[in-house]
């Protein structure tokens, strides 16, 4: 008999509850630290990559290649004055980062890191733990964390925070919806809310392949998520100083700049596991090498799919604009969630179909036929929209008249209209009367 002792089988839901307390508070200790050790190789990163393409350096001072920069500002800002403005509300203001930054911590308990494995002699998955419905605790998070930035937000007595929170608040609301109708083509095709499962389920083939729309429709939502640009609107400095934590100081800055990073690790991670395999190998290497996916070396390309998400993060950030927040809710409104709940239904009609026996050819013609004919309709739409409101009518164009404004333009106060002018010069001329009389 052959003494090569056989893999451990990939993990599953009954896989965890088993493993004694020593090694539960390990994996916490572990993805603790893996958390803030990402969050300062981001900060790292971020800055030596958006140099680069601005044509600047960087941080080079603190440590080699300026390594320990991120480890320099923690330290600078614990050291900081915490500084309470007079009239907050204290104990909601104390408490909002917290808010903000414990559930981030805690949605990246559910991301598996790697298969089952030996430690010390005992068989565990390389996850902190799972459940039936893991996929819609990273949401309750989410949802969790947004009270974080409106309480901080209000609680500011601000108008620049409140404006910040409120935001915030229009802006998960509109990109969460979306998100979480993405989630549903996986979990159609995975048959479970498991982040386990799901993994199992991508052995054969990645998600991102079978569900592009899906896969693509997350992308976009992960960045409204995660409040960056092009979506920073609610810490827009150019509008609103510095958004929902203009009043924040020392520590509790701190935390609010380390729930954004967390948030950045933790929307990658959720995506590599729903779509691109979790932590198992892109096809070349796992079709050449048998044992990729056994070990410890899934943890590498786990690490791998995370670091080349967050490089996109901070690719947009160095290359798009700040979009204008009209254009951010008719994106996540008007586009994204039309087009997710039409995917949905194609999605649940063809899986219907196929568990009944019919000829998936068939059904993949007849669906890009339909998929065609409705944005054929779109388009066609949109230009009768244009040509109707792009004629000008004689009563426009009289004098006196307000432009037209552009479609899809930017509401713009015809302030060169002569009925302004003349409005504008009867308020003078009665100020000029109140003051020669004397009146206040």
């Amino acid at each position: 008999m052959s003494s090569v002792p056989l893999a451990a089988p990939d993990p599953t839901l009954s896989s965890f509850g088993r493993d004694p307390w020593w090694l539960i508070g390990g994996k916490v200790l572990a993805i603790f630290v893996f958390l803030v050790l990402t969050v300062l190789l981001s900060m790292w990163v971020e800055r030596r990559v958006i140099g680069r393409m601005q044509l600047r350096v960087g941080p080079n001072r603190a440590g080699p290649f300026g390594l320990l920069q991120g480890l320099a500002d923690g330290i600078k800002l614990a050291l900081k004055e915490d500084i309470v403005p007079r009239g907050v509300d204290k104990v909601v203001f104390v408490l909002a980062p917290v808010i903000s930054a414990t559930p981030a911590f805690i949605a990246f308990s559910i991301i598996p890191f790697g298969p089952t494995v030996s430690i010390f002699g005992h068989q565990t998955p390389l996850q902190g733990t799972d459940l039936p419905v893991a996929v819609l605790l990273v949401l309750a998070m989410a949802s969790i964390g947004a009270y974080g930035i409106v309480l901080a937000g209000w609680a500011s007595m601000s108008p620049y925070s409140l404006l910040g929170g409120l935001r915030s608040a229009a802006q998960i609301i509109s990109y969460e919806i979306a998100m979480g109708l993405s989630f549903v083509a996986v979990f159609l095709f995975a048959g479970t809310m498991s982040t386990t499962g799901i993994v199992n389920a991508q052995a054969d083939r990645w998600f991102a392949v079978m569900l592009l729309p899906s896969f693509l429709i997350y992308v976009i939502t992960m960045m409204g998520e995660s409040n960056r640009i092009p979506f920073d609107l609610p810490e827009g400095e150019g509008e609103l100083v510095g958004g929902f934590h203009t009043e924040y100081s020392s520590l509790k800055f701190a935390m609010f700049f380390l729930a954004e990073y967390i948030n950045l690790a933790t929307l990658s991670a959720l995506c590599t596991t729903l779509f691109l395999g979790g932590w198992r190998a892109p096809a070349p290497i796992s079709t050449v090498w048998p044992g990729a996916n056994e070990g410890w070396w899934p943890v590498l390309w786990f690490l791998a799919k995370l670091w080349l998400f967050i490089f996109f993060f901070i690719w947009l950030r160095g290359s798009l604009p700040r979009v204008r927040y009209d254009q951010l809710m008719k994106l996540g409104w008007k586009i994204l969630m039309p087009v997710s709940l039409g995917w949905i239904m194609l999605v649940a009609t063809i899986r219907a179909l196929r568990n009944e026996g019919h000829d998936m050819t068939q059904v993949a013609i007849w669906s890009a036929a339909a998929i065609g004919a409705v944005l054929l309709l779109s388009i066609v739409w949109d230009v009768m929209r244009q040509d109707k409101g792009g004629g000008e009518t004689a009563a426009d164009s009289g004098r006196g008249a307000v432009p037209r404004q552009a479609e899809g333009s930017f509401p713009v106060p015809p302030l060169d209209a002569p009925h302004y002018h003349g409005v504008r010069r009867g308020a003078d001329v009665t100020a000029h009367k109140e003051v020669a009389s004397g009146s206040h």
